[in-house]
């Protein structure tokens, strides 16, 4: 996941020759999936993407998405722009990306945080058909957001025959829709890219109960009380991961790749050495169906939450 060598809502601003030794380090370590967006820094990470794999384009795999109509938008805060996916802006999106990322196609192309009424305009999937007929694209891919949920939209974005992924908000803590979701990927044969797999830093030790978080940082939306309630929760994996011999990092990233319908985990990741961190986890030694069992039944004991929603016309 490339958007925070885009922006600074992470808490860090990523300089452009560390997210560029970034981009290579992760590439050295067998990583050859890299996700971005276009609003990303608008089409900062794009272009340090087309920079730093100029010239080695088959030996990469690309996903990039489009949809919130920034260039002519001020944005004020994390507040979500105004989006268009009719065919002739997302043409303009997309010859836009292919020139910022220095290539001829997109390997995933993908919408960012469409609605209901987006998911079943039959004129932005036709688009779509017709830019892989043209090799500009290869498959869509439809990313839920910008909050956890938009379930109806990913049940139904799996219908197309185009989308070959959809990226949804999951780890050991908040597994729903994730686990709907997949589901019926595994019926579609499509593809579940998660982010937000670390639950914004409490499954990483970097956010505590305590911990202040800075108001233009992207976490700032976790409340205190969540955090406490996430902690605790922690607490009831912590003696599986010990028996597995793995830190509460690695174990719930390893859940989250034991799972069959995972196509990639997108960590944030602000530095080098973190890029080293979740690259060694992803070493093809996973879970076993005992131990995947009993996170499901303490999960399953756990209270639901809300869930975003396309609001009803």
């Amino acid at each position: 996941g490339a958007w925070t060598i885009g922006l600074d809502w992470w808490g860090k601003k990523i300089e452009e020759d560390e997210a560029k030794r970034m981009l290579k380090k992760a590439y050295d370590l067998g990583i050859n999936f890299f996700e971005t967006a276009d609003m990303y820094g608008k089409g900062i990470s794009e272009k340090l993407i087309g920079q730093v794999f100029k010239g080695m384009r088959n030996e990469v795999v690309i996903s990039t998405k489009y949809g919130y109509d920034f260039a002519n938008v001020e944005q004020i805060g994390h507040a979500e722009l105004p989006q268009r996916f009719e065919p002739e802006f997302t043409q303009k999106a997309l010859n836009a990306s292919l020139e910022r990322l220095q290539t001829d196609y997109i390997d995933s192309y993908g919408m960012h945080n469409p609605k209901l009424n987006h998911i079943r305009n039959d004129a932005t999937f036709e688009m779509f058909d017709k830019l892989i007929d043209e090799g500009k694209i290869k498959t869509s891919q439809v990313a839920l957001g910008p909050a956890i949920g938009w379930t109806k939209e990913g049940l139904e974005a799996m219908e197309r025959k185009s989308v070959s992924g959809v990226q949804t908000v999951y780890n050991i803590l908040e597994q729903t829709p994730g686990n709907e979701l997949m589901q019926k990927a595994e019926k579609q044969n499509v593809g579940i890219l998660v982010r937000v797999p670390d639950a914004s830093g409490i499954l990483t030790g970097k956010v505590k109960a305590e911990t202040v978080i800075p108001s233009n940082d992207h976490r700032k939306d976790r409340k205190q009380e969540w955090r406490q309630e996430a902690l605790k929760k922690v607490e009831q994996f912590r003696p599986i991961a010990e028996r597995n011999g793995l830190n509460i990092t690695e174990f719930a990233i390893k859940f989250i790749l034991s799972k069959k319908a995972i196509a990639s985990v997108l960590p944030t990741v602000v530095s080098v050495e973190e890029i080293e961190t979740f690259a060694a986890i992803s070493d093809g030694k996973y879970l076993n169906s005992s131990d995947m069992k009993e996170i499901d039944d303490l999960y399953n004991t756990w209270p639901s939450y809300e869930l975003k929603a396309t609001q009803a016309n």
